[in-house]
């Protein structure tokens, strides 16, 4: 598929009315998974679309640039509404974070594992572990407070165990920055996959910055608070990817091909028949704004598209499935693995003095008030073990007891702590 040789419909045509907008809403019941993963991520894409409209709008001094990108961008909010208005009144803020992290987890390891670029594979293996960590504790939050197994929710399509245990993750904000990758000589693969997972990211760093404050108990208030301040560093970790030199325009072209891209990868896919269709409307409104993006490149810039996205074919669809045996294998490989500036090492290599050591020290001086943790050991003193749904025993041995929360792993080196 070449969604450059497609005939776009007008844009206006894409505008819709209030009936089309509130859609009727999936069954939390019998949804499947990756149904919700696919209408989350959906979301997520719409708002980055939105947020770098409305940035460009700032930086722009031409109106007539400006009234295009306010049509474009008033559909496209159109669709995050319509998208995120699927959710279902009767599905709880903490069940909806369980899809949160599940996206984090298939998509993130689908990614890493179709990816050419090894530094943007590193970055993506990297936060993997934590995400999956994220699910884990949120799994253990939404079984103490609520007796919901969030297996019930993932269908097993997913392990929930322990990853890089959250509070290891807390790295001082110089070790998030990582070098950009070169979009001149990129694969259009690689482009993809830098702008999509940054769209992601920051969709659930937004969901937790806003809604964590109204979850229902302190532990939970907490634990949405630690994991949405983990949130600005995957951000800012997967955000230097993106190439700083590309143009507001080219920019402007590349986030339309995204969106042509996932949307037809998301209607080859969808099991239910009423999302599909919202998918397939959506690829044929996202055609127009992609060719309306050629039309400004070529007018403003005198660039065609080819010089941004040569070819304009997409390269493998998106394909959401079991990645479960490549967890693991990361997980067995790089669970030791922290950040020092731009390279990743092992916890082990770093000098007692680094900066790591110091921003731990400060932010989790005291083991016991951290909420990643504390949500563990409150559910393995009410039930006795944590909660967990494993297809197999842990990869890494240090992390297989469920009746202790491991606090050291990945955060002190051998010399600090004897591994066990």
């Amino acid at each position: 598929m070449n969604p450059f040789e497609q005939r776009p419909i007008p844009v206006e045509d894409g505008i819709m009315d209030w009936a089309a907008m509130y859609p009727q809403p999936y069954d939390k019941q019998t949804v499947d998974p990756y149904t919700k993963t696919r209408v989350i991520l959906m979301n997520g894409i719409e708002v980055e679309s939105i947020l770098f409209k409305h940035e460009f709008h700032r930086m722009c001094q031409n109106n007539d640039l400006r009234r295009e990108l306010a049509l474009t961008r008033r559909i496209e909010q159109q669709q995050q509404k319509r998208i995120n208005w699927l959710k279902p009144i009767n599905e709880p803020v903490l069940e909806t974070a369980i899809g949160y992290e599940h996206v984090a987890v298939d998509l993130t390891a689908w990614l890493a594992l179709n990816e050419p670029d090894p530094c943007v594979k590193q970055a993506l293996d990297f936060a993997l572990l934590e995400d999956f960590d994220h699910l884990y504790r949120f799994a253990n939050l939404l079984d103490l407070d609520e007796q919901v197994p969030a297996e019930k929710l993932v269908k097993s399509y997913v392990d929930i165990t322990p990853g890089r245990p959250t509070i290891a993750e807390h790295r001082h904000p110089f070790d998030s920055v990582r070098n950009p990758a070169d979009f001149m000589t990129a694969t259009n693969r690689t482009k993809l996959n830098s702008l999509i997972i940054v769209a992601a990211e920051q969709q659930t760093m937004n969901f937790y910055m806003n809604l964590g404050p109204y979850y229902y108990n302190d532990l939970g208030r907490l634990l949405y608070q630690e994991i949405a301040m983990i949130e600005e560093q995957h951000v800012t970790h997967y955000g230097s990817l993106l190439d700083p030199t590309s143009t507001w325009l080219e920019n402007l072209l590349l986030h339309e091909y995204m969106e042509c891209y996932l949307y037809y990868s998301f209607y080859q896919d969808e099991t239910d028949p009423h999302i599909k269709s919202i998918w397939g409307m959506h690829f044929e409104q996202e055609v127009a704004h992609l060719h309306k993006a050629v039309e400004l490149l070529a007018k403003y810039e005198n660039k065609q598209w080819q010089q941004v996205i040569p070819g304009g074919e997409f390269p493998e669809l998106l394909h959401f499935h079991d990645t479960r045996d490549y967890v693991r294998k990361v997980l067995d490989e790089q669970i030791l693995l922290t950040a020092n500036r731009e390279n990743y090492v092992s916890i082990n290599d770093l000098p007692h003095n680094h900066e790591y050591f110091s921003y731990q020290n400060r932010i989790n001086h005291d083991v016991d008030t951290v909420a990643s943790h504390k949500v563990i050991e409150r559910h393995q003193q009410q039930y006795g073990t944590d909660y967990r749904g494993e297809s197999q025993p842990h990869p890494v041995e240090a992390l297989r007891d469920r009746t202790i929360d491991n606090t050291n792993i990945a955060r002190k080196s051998e010399s600090m702590y004897a591994l066990v």
